[in-house]
C-alpha cells in the first residue's frame, strides 16, 4: 500500500502549483503521511495537519478550519491501526469535495474489520492492503476514475494504458498474490463475509473492554463505540516491553513499540510504549478471558 501511495500520489499532483496545500492527520499510520510530506517538499506545497481529540477521535472542528480554497487533497485513515479509532469517512470526503480537494482514503486497518463500499463512502483513492484480512502481502487500490483521467501515471511506456485501471499498473501484475487475494475473498465469504465477522468482533471487543483490570490504561475511545477491536494499554508498574514478554510466554502475541509507524499521534497521546492487543474473527470469548486473567496477574 505505501508503495502504490507513493506512486499514486506523484500522479495525482503532477499540475498542482506551489502553494498548494495538503490536508493530513495526527490520527494517520505514516504510509499515509510520509508520501505526502516528500511530495511537499520536493514541490512547495504546504501541509496541515489536523489534531485528535484527548480520546483519539480526529477533531473535525480543526478539520473544517484547515480546508479551503487551495486545498488539493485530505488524506486521511479510515481506521487507526494503534487505537482503533473509525473515522466519519463519508463525512470527511464531503468536506474535501466542497472544496474541490481529493479525499484520499487509507483502509489498511478499516478492511479486516469493516465492510468497504468505496462508492458509498465518496472516496476518490482508497488503499489497502490484502495481508491485515489473512491475504498475501498486496496492496490494493481503489481509484474513482471520474477523478484520475487526468493524471499521467509513472510507468514504463509498452505497458498498455487501456482499460482505464491498467494505466497504473507499472508491469506485469502479480499474478500469484491475485490467486492469494481471491482465495483469501473466498475464505472471507464462506465465514459469512466482513458483515457477519464484525459483529463477532464486537462481541469480543466488548468482552475485553468490559473485562480490564483498574491498573490497565486503554488509550483511545473507552468503548467499543466508533472503533475497531483494536486496543493500546499499559499497566502500571510493568514496562510494556515486559508486559509482551509475560504476556507472550503465555502464548498471547502482543506487541511492545512506540509510535506503530503512526508519530503524529504518538506526540499526541504520549504513552512512551505500549501494548497493542487485536481481535480477530478466529478468537474466541475463551482467549479474551484468559487474556484479560494474565493481563491482571501481571
Amino acid at each position: 500500500m505505501t508503495t502504490l501511495n507513493f506512486a499514486l500520489s506523484r500522479a495525482a499532483a503532477r499540475d498542482w502549483r506551489s502553494g498548494d496545500r495538503i490536508v493530513l492527520t495526527r490520527l494517520d499510520h505514516d504510509a499515509n503521511v510520509a508520501p505526502w510530506l516528500e511530495l511537499a517538499h520536493d514541490r512547495d506545497f504546504l501541509v496541515d495537519v489536523v489534531d485528535v481529540t484527548d480520546d483519539g477521535r480526529l477533531d473535525m472542528a480543526d478539520l473544517r478550519s484547515k480546508v479551503g480554497e487551495r486545498t488539493r487533497v485530505v488524506a486521511f485513515t479510515a481506521a487507526s491501526n494503534v487505537i482503533g479509532t473509525l473515522t466519519p469517512v463519508r463525512e470527511i470526503a464531503a468536506l474535501a469535495h466542497s472544496v474541490g480537494a481529493l479525499a484520499w482514503v487509507d483502509a489498511v486497518h478499516y478492511a479486516p474489520h469493516e465492510r468497504i463500499d468505496a462508492g458509498a463512502l465518496d472516496a476518490d483513492v482508497l488503499l489497502c492492503s490484502a495481508y491485515k484480512f489473512c491475504g498475501p502481502h498486496l496492496g490494493l487500490a481503489f481509484v474513482r476514475k471520474e477523478a484520475a483521467e487526468g493524471w499521467r501515471p509513472y510507468k514504463a511506456r509498452p505497458a498498455p494504458i487501456e482499460p482505464f485501471a491498467r494505466r497504473f499498473q507499472t508491469g506485469t501484475p502479480p499474478f500469484e498474490l491475485l490467486a492469494g487475494f481471491n482465495a483469501t475473498i473466498a475464505y472471507l465469504d464462506s465465514l459469512g463475509g466482513v458483515s457477519a465477522i464484525r459483529g463477532y468482533e464486537r462481541g469480543l471487543g466488548e468482552r475485553l473492554v468490559s473485562g480490564l483490570p483498574d491498573r490497565a490504561t486503554m488509550y483511545g475511545q473507552q468503548t467499543m463505540t466508533g472503533r475497531v477491536p483494536t486496543f493500546l494499554l499499559n499497566v502500571a508498574g510493568v514496562e510494556a516491553a515486559e508486559a509482551a514478554r509475560r504476556l507472550c510466554a503465555e502464548g498471547f502475541g502482543v506487541w511492545a513499540h512506540g509510535s506503530y509507524y503512526a508519530p503524529g499521534l504518538h506526540e499526541r497521546l504520549g504513552w512512551d510504549e505500549a501494548i497493542r492487543v487485536g481481535l480477530a474473527h478466529y478468537n474466541t470469548i475463551e482467549e479474551v478471558d484468559l487474556f484479560l486473567t494474565a493481563l491482571d496477574a501481571l
